[in-house]
């Protein structure tokens, strides 16, 4: 992830993380479901405590750009990549509905794209 924290800044360092993950998921970088590394991987790859990179984590997800699903990790939500409220949901139904029928998760990505390409 392209992420550089200036020391010089006047920018609080979680400020400079947040904003710039939030650019680069408005910008397309980033898309809706990507996954986020761990704050700590994070922290580490940016030479930052991890409580520096779990605060723009966490006000990333007050904003609604970032939803933490606990040990699958933190991903970018639809919101920030300005994907319609109407897709997002059209897509958890589907997901639900498959995984009533027990369809896997490869299967019913295939039958989406078949879908799509059609």
């Amino acid at each position: 992830m392209d992420i550089t924290v200036d020391p010089g800044s006047p920018t609080p360092p979680y400020e400079q993380v947040r904003l710039r993950i939030a650019a680069l998921a408005a910008d397309g970088h980033l898309t809706a479901g990507e996954k986020l590394p761990p704050v700590r991987q994070l922290a580490t790859d940016l030479g930052l405590a991890a409580n520096t990179v779990a605060r723009a984590y966490k006000e990333l997800e007050q904003a609604g750009l970032v939803e933490t699903r606990g040990r699958l990790g933190t991903v970018i939500t639809a919101r920030a990549t300005g994907t319609s409220r109407r897709a997002q949901h059209a897509a958890t139904a589907y997901a639900e509905t498959t995984r009533a029928l027990g369809i896997p998760a490869e299967t019913a990505l295939a039958l989406v794209k078949a879908a799509l390409e059609a």
